[in-house]
């Protein structure tokens, strides 16, 4: 049986049920399952974010115009 297939299925049986407790479960287990793009970035990927939120709060900005004549 392939993916799409067992998708339907699931979706068949979730959409033929009244039953609230096995709703909520299933939906808590699928948020939990996702996957946060932040725990999959390296440490030094989340320091050079931190670090650009963090001087982004300070003010230090610049310009889109600025930016752009700098990379070109």
């Amino acid at each position: 049986m392939d993916i799409r297939t067992t998708k339907l299925e699931l979706l068949k049986m979730i959409l033929e049920t009244d039953n609230n407790d096995f709703i909520q479960k299933l939906s808590d287990f699928v948020k939990n399952e996702r996957v946060d793009f932040w725990d999959e970035l390296t440490i030094s990927e989340q320091s050079e974010i931190k670090k650009g939120i963090d001087e982004l709060d300070n003010g230090k900005r610049v310009s889109y115009n600025s930016f752009l004549k700098k990379i070109s």
